[in-house]
């Protein structure tokens, strides 16, 4: 499967579990990484945050391609899912963009480890016939999500946007259904500049949004905003990228309108100090350069396992993503991690044994 296709199926939300590996055949030891495979089969279940599937996607499959005794089988279910699951241990890693909260992690027995793997923008994107190019301020985008600004030619959305032909047509929201990381920073971020957001609806995985339709995934809601005429909706800028959406130009703490790339979502990464406990949030980063949306998202591993073979492959599994698997990230929209914070993550696998 190639990641062009696997993007696609991304977008039609065909199928959230993606099956990635070879056939359980070969003899005792672990599969090399030459291709020649062999070795006890081993299977790694994941599941969690549709923000990071399309580039863990890509990273398990490669890995498997290089060690056919290696099974891995990632769901793209949600953050909040993907916490549920590492909680009731149903998987043997889990996967969120909301980092788990101490109270959560409490209730594992085994203990969690988190592991930041790649980040990435969240970004505004929309379909919006004749309007290529569109600038949101703070205030409009709040507005937006508050269910305030209804119109597209609302006077906040015109201001920015002197000489663009803005339709007298209803702004179609769109936000996710289900609990979502992606959700709990977007509307971190917005409760940081919003007085009014932060007291309702609030930071949540699942906030009860004043307006919008829902649609469950990157993955939804990249397909409803390609297919709604008026939407915009909230999405990872790789899946905006890959399903050529329009994307927003807003405005940051500096007062600047950034378009989200690459290079503004590394500006805005670069202000942030990884702690020790590797859990790091900018929700309104600094810098004239900075694209104010950004993230690092988290495997969630545990520190106890039981299978000493399974806890070999996930560490060579982690190794690969952060040291081959961080070339993959700019071509799919994901940002890659600073070495400083690589080194961080290697130093905590330690933390992880049978």
């Amino acid at each position: 499967m190639k990641s062009g296709l696997l993007m696609t199926g991304l977008l039609l939300g065909l199928g959230s579990a993606v099956l990635i590996g070879g056939s359980p055949s070969g003899g005792g030891g672990a599969g090399g990484s030459d291709g020649s495979g062999g070795g006890e089969f081993v299977k790694l279940q994941g599941a969690g945050a549709s923000f990071p599937a399309p580039l863990y996607n890509k990273w398990f499959k490669d890995f498997s391609g290089q060690n056919s005794n290696v099974q891995i089988d990632y769901q793209s279910v949600g953050s909040g899912s993907g916490v549920k699951a590492v909680i009731d241990e149903t998987v043997d890693f889990g996967a969120s963009d909301a980092a788990m909260k101490p109270e959560e992690i409490e209730q594992v027995e085994r203990g969690v480890q988190l592991l930041p793997m790649t980040a990435g923008a969240i970004v505004l994107a929309y379909n919006l016939e004749g309007v290529d190019s569109l600038k949101l301020s703070r205030e409009a985008y709040t507005g937006i999500f508050l269910g305030k600004v209804t119109k597209w030619n609302d006077p906040l959305i015109a201001k920015a946007n002197p000489g663009v032909t803005l339709p007298d047509a209803p702004v179609n929201v769109v936000v996710r259904a289900d609990s979502s990381g992606t959700t709990f920073v977007f509307t971190k971020h917005l409760s940081e500049i919003s007085e009014e957001f932060a007291k309702s609806p609030g930071t949540n995985k699942m906030p009860n949004w004043p307006v919008g339709t829902k649609s469950k995934g990157n993955e939804g809601v990249t397909a409803s905003l390609k297919t709604t005429p008026g939407s915009i909706g909230y999405i990872e800028y790789g899946y905006a990228k890959g399903a050529k959406l329009n994307m927003v130009a807003l405005e940051n703490a500096a007062g600047k309108y950034i378009v989200p790339s690459i290079a503004s979502a590394q500006a805005a990464l670069a202000a942030i100090e990884m702690p020790e406990d590797l859990i790091a949030w900018a929700p309104d980063p600094a810098g004239d350069e900075s694209y104010p949306i950004i993230t690092y998202t988290w495997l969630l591993c545990y520190k106890q396992y039981s299978d000493a073979k399974k806890v070999e492959i996930l560490k060579e599994v982690i190794e690969y993503c952060l040291s081959e698997g961080q070339k993959s990230s700019e071509q799919l929209g994901y940002i890659p991690l600073p070495e400083s914070v690589v080194e961080k993550v290697r130093a905590a696998v330690g933390n992880i044994g049978a």
